[in-house]
């Protein structure tokens, strides 16, 4: 068996901080770019997520220091909660809330740095600090130290778990379509 080894989420990864534009400016929501709020994934049960309740506009994503996340990119809340996690399935951008990890595919599966983050969650959240909310900050973040296997066993635990994740998302579906 391959050695595990421990990494700094910097090292395995871009860690990305969001942003918001002004929402006094109208002009700056309602747009086509996907943005996320912790909020849009309060509801969310499943591991991907490709938009939210509100897209923002060039102008808006301009305004600000908005990033775009490529696709597989990991987004974690850092606040108002810390630990809300979820896999991007498309490109989008999330506000100042998350502190979003991009992976390098060389050292880590996005599914597994899911999986992983959700399960460190609570340790994570220790590391917050603040006096009106807790937050973990980007510098924070990037020093949080993680195991990680070898990248095909990363895989191989990500399949096992996600097959797992496969049916229950498919039964909550199922669910709610009885419900509906």
């Amino acid at each position: 068996m391959e050695e595990w080894k421990t990494y700094k989420l910097s090292e395995i990864g871009t860690v990305v901080g969001g942003a918001t534009p002004s929402t006094k400016v109208p002009d700056n929501y309602d747009g086509q770019i996907p943005w996320i709020t912790p909020k849009d994934l309060s509801n969310h049960s499943g591991r991907y997520i490709s938009k939210g309740e509100r897209n923002i506009t060039e102008q808006g994503f301009d305004s600000c220091s908005c990033q775009m996340l490529p696709k597989d990119s990991v987004l974690f809340s850092s606040r108002a909660p810390i630990g809300y996690v979820a896999i991007a399935s498309a490109p989008l951008c999330t506000n100042q809330g998350f502190k979003s990890i991009i992976p390098n595919e060389n050292l880590v599966d996005s599914r597994f740095l899911y999986y992983l983050l959700k399960y460190n969650k609570e340790r994570i959240a220790e590391m917050g600090s603040g006096t009106t909310f807790m937050e973990v900050s980007g510098s924070v973040m990037k020093n949080i130290e993680v195991l990680i296997p070898p990248l095909s066993s990363q895989k191989s635990i990500a399949g096992v778990l996600s097959s797992i994740d496969d049916k229950i998302e498919l039964n909550y579906r199922i669910n709610h379509n009885l419900a509906a």
